[in-house]
C-alpha cells in the first residue's frame, strides 16, 4: 500500500511588532535666510537607508526629511523654504526572526508639528509608527490517494488552497521632464514641491507585470526676475511600463501594493539655456504576492472490508481565497477658513492622504471608517500674509462585501486616493470632492485534519463473525452510505449495486439490503 501526498507551498506570519518613536529637533534658521514670522505649511517623509535582520530583532536607520514653507519678517513678507533631516535608528523586537528572513517593514507619520520658538529657531516634533513582520514559506502535506490495495473505499474532501507562487519586492522608475508654460517666468528657486501617486494599477501577464498610474506634481517657485514673483506649475504625469517576473502567469491571484518610495524634482535648463524645465525622478516600490489556487481532493477516511485500516491524522493550516474586491468610495464636504486666517483669493494647490481609522468585520464583509486628510494652499487677500494653508478632514465610510468573513479570516487592505478637487465657493469656504480606491484581499485560515499515514492490521474475525452476514437496514437521519458500509463491512459501491441505487446517497427511511463483503466472516 502506497500513500500519495500533495505538497502545498504556503506563506504565514512568523511574528510581528510595532513601535512608536518621537523625533524632535530645534532647527536654527540658516544665516543666509531672513527671520521667520510664521510657518505657512510643512510636510515630512521617511527614508529608511538601511535595515538589518538580527536574531529576534530588526534594526532600521534613516531619517525624516521635513520641508517647511515660512513667511519672513519685515515689510516685504516673502516666503522661503527650509529643509532639514532628523536621523533615527530604531530597534524592533521580532521573536523568531533570523538573518535571511523575509521582513516587511512599513512606517507612517502619525503626527508632525512645526512652530516658531523665535524668529531664528523652529521646533519640530514628529510621531512615527514602525511596523515590522516576518513571513516564512513552508510546505504543508495531505494524503490524496492510496494505491496497491484492493476493495478500498475512500472518503474525500475537496479543498481550494492558495499556494504561494511569488513573493518579492521590486521597483519601477518614472522619469519625466515638465516644462514651464510659455506665459510664466523662468524658475529662480523652488519654494515648495509635492509628488502624489494616484490611480495605480498592476495587471498580470505571462512573465511580466503591467503597471500604470499617474503622478500629480506641484511646484511653487520664485521667479528669477527682480521682484522674485511667486508662481507655480502643476502637471499630471501618466506612467506605464512592464516589470519582469519570471514565475508570473496571467491566471494567478495577485495581492500587490504600490507605494511612492522616493521622488526628486530638479530644475534644469531648456534648449535655450533658460531654467524652465523640472526633471522628475520617482521610484515606485511594489510589494508583490502572487498565488495559485489549487483544487485538491484530500483523504478524510479510508476503509477496506478485508483489512483494518487506522488513519494517522495531523492538523495542518492552509488558506483559501475568500474575496479579492476592488471598490471605489466617494466623499465630499466643505471646509471653512478659520477667523484667525486671512481670506481666500485664489487656490494654488490641494493634496490629500487617506487615513483608515477603524476596520470592523461583519457578516456582510468589512466596514471601513476613515477620512481624507486634506490641505489647501491658497493666495490670500492680505498682502502681509500672501499665502496661507487650509486644513481639514473629509470623512468616508464604506462596506466592502465579503460574505463569510469571520474571526478566522485574514485580510490586507490597500487604500489609495484616486481623485481630489478643491473648488472655491467664496472667500471663506472651499468645497472638497475626493474619490478613494479600496483594494481588499481576504483569505480564510483553515485548521484541517489531514491524513498523514495509514496503519494496517488484520481483521478481528472472531468479533466480526458475530455480526449477521445479511442485514435489512432502514436509513436513519444523518446516515451516509459511507458510514453504513463501514459499519457493516461492505462498500458504498456494493450497496448501490445490491439495491439498484442511482443516486449518490440513499434517502431517509429507505430500506437497504446489506451483505458482508469478506467471505471469511460470512
Amino acid at each position: 500500500m502506497e500513500i500519495l501526498k500533495k505538497n502545498i507551498r504556503m506563506s504565514r506570519q512568523k511574528s510581528q511588532a510595532m513601535n512608536q518613536v518621537t523625533l524632535e529637533e530645534d532647527m536654527n534658521v540658516p544665516d543666509s535666510r531672513p527671520d521667520a514670522s510664521g510657518v505657512i505649511q510643512h510636510s515630512g517623509k521617511i527614508k529608511v537607508e538601511d535595515s538589518k535582520i538580527l536574531e529576534n530583532q530588526i534594526m532600521a536607520s534613516g531619517y525624516l526629511e521635513v520641508q517647511i514653507l515660512y513667511l519672513s519678517d519685515g515689510e516685504e513678507h516673502q516666503v522661503h523654504r527650509l529643509v532639514t533631516r532628523l536621523p533615527f535608528t530604531e530597534k524592533l523586537n521580532l521573536e523568531g526572526a533570523e538573518p535571511g528572513d523575509n521582513i516587511s517593514l512599513k512606517w507612517e507619520i502619525e503626527d508632525i508639528r512645526v512652530h516658531l520658538i523665535n524668529s531664528r529657531k523652529i521646533s519640530i516634533q514628529a510621531l512615527v509608527t514602525f511596523e515590522a513582520s516576518v513571513e516564512e514559506l513552508y510546505d504543508t502535506q495531505a494524503a490524496v490517494e492510496v494505491q496497491g490495495m484492493k476493495e478500498l473505499s475512500v472518503k474525500t474532501k475537496e479543498l481550494h488552497p492558495l499556494s504561494m507562487a511569488v513573493q518579492k519586492k521590486d521597483i519601477f522608475r518614472v522619469k519625466e521632464e515638465i516644462s514651464v508654460a510659455s506665459n510664466k517666468p523662468n524658475i529662480g528657486e523652488i519654494l515648495w514641491d509635492s509628488v502624489q501617486l494616484r490611480a495605480s494599477d498592476v495587471k498580470l501577464n505571462d512573465g511580466m507585470l503591467d503597471i500604470r498610474g499617474e503622478l500629480f506634481v506641484f511646484v511653487l517657485y520664485a521667479a528669477d526676475d527682480e521682484s522674485g514673483t511667486k508662481q507655480w506649475l502643476e502637471a499630471v504625469v501618466p506612467f506605464q511600463g512592464q516589470l519582469e517576473c519570471g514565475s508570473c502567469k496571467a491566471g494567478m491571484i495577485s495581492d500587490i501594493e504600490v507605494t511612492l518610495a522616493e521622488s526628486n524634482l530638479e530644475v534644469r535648463p531648456d534648449y535655450d539655456g533658460e531654467e524652465r524645465v523640472v526633471q522628475l525622478d520617482a521610484v515606485l516600490e511594489l510589494d508583490i504576492r502572487l498565488y495559485d489556487e489549487d483544487t485538491v481532493s484530500i483523504l478524510e477516511d479510508v476503509y477496506s472490508p478485508s483489512k483494518e485500516l487506522i488513519p494517522v491524522m495531523g492538523e495542518e493550516i492552509y488558506e483559501s481565497l475568500l474575496m479579492r474586491n476592488y471598490a471605489k468610495c466617494r466623499a465630499s464636504d466643505r471646509l471653512r477658513i478659520p477667523e484667525a486666517k486671512p481670506r481666500l483669493l485664489q487656490i494654488c494647490h490641494s493634496q490629500g492622504e487617506v487615513k483608515v481609522d477603524e476596520i470592523t468585520k461583519t457578516d456582510q464583509g468589512i466596514h471601513i471608517e476613515g477620512a481624507v486628510e486634506v490641505s489647501v494652499l491658497y493666495i490670500t487677500a492680505d498682502d502681509s500674509r500672501p499665502f496661507a494653508l487650509l486644513e481639514g478632514m473629509i470623512p468616508f465610510s464604506h462596506l466592502m462585501e465579503a460574505e463569510g468573513m469571520t474571526d478566522e479570516c485574514r485580510f490586507r487592505l490597500h487604500p489609495q486616493l484616486e481623485q481630489l478637487s478643491a473648488s472655491m465657493i467664496d472667500s471663506e469656504e472651499v468645497e472638497i470632492k475626493c474619490s478613494i480606491s479600496l483594494n481588499l484581499f481576504a483569505v480564510v485560515v483553515h485548521h484541517q485534519n489531514c491524513m498523514l499515514d495509514i496503519e494496517e492490521k488484520e481483521l478481528d474475525l472472531k468479533k466480526l463473525q458475530e455480526k449477521p452476514g445479511i442485514v435489512c437496514y432502514i436509513v436513519q437521519p444523518g446516515d451516509s452510505l459511507w458510514n453504513i458500509a463501514k459499519t457493516y463491512y461492505t462498500t458504498p459501491e456494493r450497496i448501490r449495486s445490491m439495491n439498484g441505487l442511482t443516486d449518490e446517497e440513499a434517502k431517509e427511511g429507505q430500506k437497504l439490503i446489506l451483505v458482508k463483503t469478506n467471505p471469511a466472516i460470512l
